[in-house]
């Protein structure tokens, strides 16, 4: 697969109705046009927490930042 630079990800929101994946919105796709399909659990809210989770523990779990620790105000 040859990626060109003006190639993007493009994220739309679909569900499944008879084994076949619906867009939400509309949107013009070529026939043959190759996607990702990622499968959201039923309770979105505890996907986007875990989710969120790993990144602020990315930020916030860091060696660089134990300097702060002992500062007082």
């Amino acid at each position: 697969m040859t990626i060109h630079k003006t190639d993007m990800l493009k994220t739309l929101w679909a569900t499944v109705r008879e084994v076949k994946i619906e867009l939400l919105e509309s949107e013009e796709l070529a026939e043959g046009t190759r996607v990702l399909v990622t499968l959201l659990p039923d309770d979105e809210t505890e996907f986007w927490l875990q989710t969120s989770q790993t990144s602020l523990s990315s930020v916030w779990d860091n060696a660089e930042d134990d300097v702060y620790a002992g500062i007082e105000i």
